[in-house]
C-alpha cells in the first residue's frame, strides 16, 4: 500500500457554502455553464451557475446518488436510490429505465458516469449493517438496454474512464482498492483487470475523475485529501482538503482548469464540526491541470 507523497496544503480558490450531509456526484455542464452536484440523504440537487457563489437547490423525488448529461436534452440520466431514470430537473418528471428488485436487500444505487461511447454506468452499494457484497455494476447502453457488468460489490465508487475510452476505473470503497478494467468494444463489456492503486488505512476511495494527462484524481473519504495518480497508478500529488470526508471531484469552468471537490458532514460530531466548519461545502482549487469534457448519454 503506497504511502501518501507530494502532499500540498493548497488553499481553495473559493468555497461554495452548501452544508451538505453527503455532497456527491459533482459534474460540470459546459453547455449550460453550470456545476451540478447532489446531497444524497437530503434529496436535493444543487445547480451553481458559474461565476456565482450561491447554488440553486432543486428537490428530487428520492435520494439522487449520481447522474450524467443527456445529449440534445435538458434532462439528466440519473441513478436514484431505487433505480436509473431520465430526470427533468426543472419539471421534476421521472421516466424510469431500470429498477432492480431491492426490497429487503439493504441496497441502493451510488456512483455513476457516462463513458466515452455515450453509455451510462452506475453501481449499487450495501447500506445496511450486514457488510455483504451484494452490490452490482450496471451499464445503460445507447439503445436503452441495461446490462449487469459486475457483482460482488460492497460500495460502488470511483467510476471514470481513460481519455481514449479503452479503460474503466472502479473502486469498491471498503476494500481500499481502485481497479482498472479493459473496456472491450463493441458493447462495453469488462475485460482483463488489474489493481491500479490501494489507499492508506482510514482513507477510502470515493468519487474520481480523469484529467487531460490521463491521471486519475481520487477523493479519499476519511483521509481528508484528493490524490492524483499517474496512468501507472503511482501517487503524483496529494491535495489536503479542510475536512476529513471529501466525496467526489470534477474539473469545471470554461477552461476545465478548476478542481471541484464535494464533501460531507455525515456522522461528524459537534467537536469535529467545530474544527471543520466547512464540512459539507464544495471546494474549488487551481491546480495547474486541465480536465476533460464530460461525455453525454446518447440514445
Amino acid at each position: 500500500m503506497e504511502q501518501l507523497r507530494n502532499v500540498e496544503d493548497l488553499s481553495p480558490a473559493a468555497i461554495i457554502s452548501a452544508a451538505n450531509t453527503v455532497g456527491e456526484g459533482v459534474l460540470w455542464d459546459a453547455r449550460r455553464k453550470v456545476l451540478w452536484w447532489t446531497d444524497i440523504p437530503a434529496c436535493r440537487l444543487h445547480r451553481l451557475h458559474w461565476g456565482e457563489s450561491t447554488p440553486d437547490v432543486i428537490a428530487v423525488p428520492e435520494r439522487l446518488a449520481s447522474f450524467g448529461l443527456m445529449r440534445g436534452s435538458d434532462c439528466l440520466i440519473a441513478a436514484f436510490a431505487s433505480g436509473i431514470a431520465q430526470f427533468d430537473p426543472l419539471a421534476g418528471s421521472v421516466q424510469w429505465l431500470h429498477r432492480p428488485a431491492f426490497d429487503g436487500q439493504g441496497l441502493r444505487f451510488n456512483d455513476g458516469r457516462v463513458d466515452r461511447q455515450g453509455r451510462f454506468w452506475a453501481g449499487t452499494m450495501v447500506e445496511d449493517d450486514r457488510e455483504t457484497d451484494d452490490g452490482e455494476l450496471y451499464c445503460v447502453e445507447r439503445a436503452g438496454a441495461v446490462r449487469r457488468r459486475m457483482d460482488g460489490i460492497r460500495i460502488s465508487n470511483g467510476l471514470c474512464m481513460s481519455p481514449d475510452g479503452k479503460r474503466l476505473y472502479f473502486a469498491d470503497s471498503p476494500t481500499h482498492t481502485i481497479r482498472e478494467f479493459e473496456l472491450i468494444e463493441p458493447g462495453g463489456t469488462l475485460g482483463a483487470s488489474r489493481e491500479f492503486a490501494r489507499t492508506a488505512p482510514g482513507a477510502f476511495p470515493d468519487g474520481a475523475t480523469i484529467d487531460a494527462d490521463g491521471c486519475l484524481w481520487s477523493a479519499q473519504w476519511g483521509g481528508g485529501c484528493v490524490v492524483r495518480y499517474t496512468p501507472g497508478g503511482r501517487i503524483d500529488r496529494t491535495i489536503r482538503i479542510p475536512t476529513r470526508q471529501p466525496s467526489c471531484v470534477c474539473f469545471a469552468g470554461p477552461a476545465l482548469d478548476v478542481l471541484c471537490v464535494t464533501s460531507a458532514r455525515e456522522n461528524l460530531d459537534a467537536r469535529t464540526l467545530a474544527r471543520e466548519p466547512n464540512a459539507g461545502d464544495v471546494f474549488l482549487y487551481r491546480v495547474g491541470v486541465q480536465g476533460l469534457a464530460e461525455e453525454e448519454f446518447s440514445t
